[in-house]
């Protein structure tokens, strides 16, 4: 998620227009018109200049389709861009987003038999699939946590495997501030805080996913004491962990990601919390310098639920409109969707880093020859191959709810504005009375 983080997803789609081709499935000499296949946005921001690359070199070797991107308003939700697109009947044929799947899924089309379902494990789908129905495909895989720069903390004498629990955290910050150095980024970005760190608390909830899912159950139904809850008294003590290090001056706005960036790559700074869509940022601004990802503890002991894993899941899905397109123009779109996942050149594109033309991606397509060359990515497959991950619940959060609880009650604890009750009472109302989508409600 940046962005998708998820704030990433409608970034996305404020990408100037731009025009670039689609390959087809089958040889141009069977075209008989050319086709126009329309994406709102570029996937992410991010990476919005490797991606239209990628589309421009599929392009120039065949003739059938034109993928045309078209922009939106990155100051709105994804719904509230696409919802007059197809009141409009101009809905665009492909679209990324995450939490509004279930809202989509009426209006999409079912990838179910693709050559690029069969290519995912099932439980990276899971969350792209409404009432049996396989409503989108996923891009990546991402994480997100505590980020380091390799060379500062090193340094400063700090060994990021070491860091186990809460009070291991609050020693290497103050190892980092005798060394000199600020110990911490903190963003109070709206969807960073709305999303990802509320995250931390869900993913922790409970030991299984059943149970994480009962307590969006609980809070639902107003039945859910947040203030009582040992979970969310340990998250409550690391936001007030990382709020006390934070190093930097509290910016609520959208600037605040490019400042992030700017800090943990300076060499300033010593932690940031975020996730490996900065990386080609990071990589971007400092040259040559490596940098990773750890767990966020928020528990006192080193066995306490989550304290040794990060959060990876999809950031998005790929979803192509059933509505208001036509066959060719959904061929068009699945032509190009599967060409980027599986030809060599789209490989490419997907896997290597920014340095080299690529967007970064971790791949999750099965039969991939390119593999991720960077340090986080790296970082990442030895917590997935070691079994220490935590779900991403944010992916069931319903629609519009991390920006209500991130662009308000996040960000005035933030600030200091409202109590830690306040907080907690604030998230319970936003969450009480919602449509239980992630038990396949409909609204």
């Amino acid at each position: 998620m940046k962005k998708t983080k998820l704030g990433a997803l409608l970034a996305a789609s404020a990408v100037a227009l731009s025009l670039v081709s689609v390959a087809p499935t089958a040889s141009a000499a069977t075209c008989s018109k050319k086709t126009t296949v329309t994406m709102l946005g570029t996937i992410k921001p991010e990476i919005q200049d490797q991606f239209l690359a990628a589309v421009a070199s599929y392009n120039k070797s065949q003739n059938c389709y034109t993928l045309k991107s078209i922009p939106g308003d990155r100051n709105i939700t994804f719904l509230q861009n696409v919802t007059p697109k197809y009141a409009a009947n101009d809905a665009p044929t492909i679209m990324y987003t995450l939490q509004e799947i279930p809202d989509m899924a009426d209006k999409v089309m079912d990838w179910k038999g693709t050559k690029l379902v069969k290519l995912v494990s099932p439980g990276l789908l899971e969350a792209a699939k409404v009432g049996g129905k396989q409503v989108g495909v996923p891009s990546t895989a991402e994480a997100f946590g505590l980020l380091y720069n390799k060379k500062v903390i090193k340094a400063a004498g700090i060994d990021a495997t070491k860091i186990k629990t809460r009070a291991d955290l609050e020693a290497a910050f103050k190892k980092l501030q005798a060394a000199g150095k600020k110990p911490l980024h903190f963003s109070a970005i709206w969807w960073s805080l709305g999303a990802h760190f509320t995250n931390i608390f869900h993913a922790n909830a409970g030991k299984t996913h059943e149970a994480r899912l009962a307590v969006l159950d609980q809070l639902s139904d107003g039945k859910k004491n947040l203030s009582a809850d040992p979970a969310f008294k340990n998250w409550l003590a690391t936001y007030d962990l990382l709020k006390k290090y934070n190093s930097s001056p509290a910016n609520l706005t959208d600037t605040e990601y490019d400042a992030s960036i700017a800090a943990l790559a300076s060499g300033d700074f010593g932690f940031m919390f975020q996730g490996n869509w900065t990386e080609p940022n990071l990589m971007t601004a400092a040259k040559g310098t490596d940098f990773g990802i750890m767990p966020l503890p928020t528990g006192t002991t080193a066995s306490t639920y989550g304290n040794d894993s990060i959060p990876v899941g999809v950031p998005g899905y790929f979803m192509i409109d059933a509505k208001q397109s036509t066959k060719a123009e959904r061929d068009g779109a699945v032509d190009f969707l599967t060409w980027l996942y599986t030809s060599p050149t789209g490989q490419r594109f997907v896997a290597d880093p920014v340095t080299d033309g690529g967007m970064g991606f971790i791949p999750v397509y099965k039969g991939f020859k390119v593999q991720p060359a960077t340090s986080m990515a790296r970082d990442i497959a030895k917590y997935v191959d070691g079994g220490k991950t935590l779900e991403w619940i944010n992916t069931y959060y319903p629609a519009g709810l991390q920006e209500t609880v991130g662009k308000v009650s996040m960000q005035q604890y933030f600030t200091d504005k409202i109590s830690a009750a306040d907080l907690a009472k604030a998230i319970q109302d936003a969450w009480k009375g919602s449509t239980k989508t992630w038990r396949g409600a409909a609204k």
